[in-house]
């Protein structure tokens, strides 16, 4: 196995770990209290969102897709990153498939679990909320960023 396989694959297990440990402690605890849980005063918050549409609630009013299609095409869509992890040689865009791919897949196991992605983490400054997310939604919003950075810079240093 190359390098960049082995990295992008131990981010993977790690973001798994860390999304799915995070959600089991936090939706146990965020249950027994409140719901709510100030943490920064006007800022953040824990909370307990079930998203039932793609990230950030998208497509998730009443019409959502069944929890199996989006999970299928996130299935998919990991499929395919792995073909271009196995094409690339670029570390950035390696560690970013690992993070995206590892998001997906915490996603899809809530979706198994509940029908439903938990959604912890509610920013919000005065009545503007940003979407409420967990640590997979941040991961694979980190490892998009990360290629496409990887891309903008590689594009600048082939350039002649």
């Amino acid at each position: 196995m190359r390098p960049i396989d082995r990295q992008a694959m131990i981010l993977v297990i790690v973001t798994l770990i860390v999304d799915q440990v995070s959600k089991q402690f936090l939706l146990g605890y965020l249950k027994k209290v409140d719901a709510i849980v100030p943490v920064i005063d006007g800022f953040f918050r824990l909370v307990i969102v079930w998203n039932r549409g793609v990230s950030f609630g998208l497509l998730g009013g009443d019409g959502a897709l069944p929890p199996w299609v989006l999970s299928a095409v996130a299935v998919a869509v990991c499929v395919g990153l792995f073909v271009w992890l196995r094409r690339t040689d670029r570390v950035l865009t390696g560690w970013g498939i690992g993070l995206v791919m590892g998001g997906a897949i915490g996603n899809v196991i809530d979706r198994a679990r509940w029908g439903a992605v938990f959604d912890f983490a509610d920013f919000h400054i005065g009545h503007w909320h940003w979407p409420a997310f967990n640590v997979a939604d941040s991961a694979i919003v980190v490892g998009v960023a990360l290629m496409l950075i990887d891309s903008l810079v590689g594009e600048k240093q082939r350039a002649p």
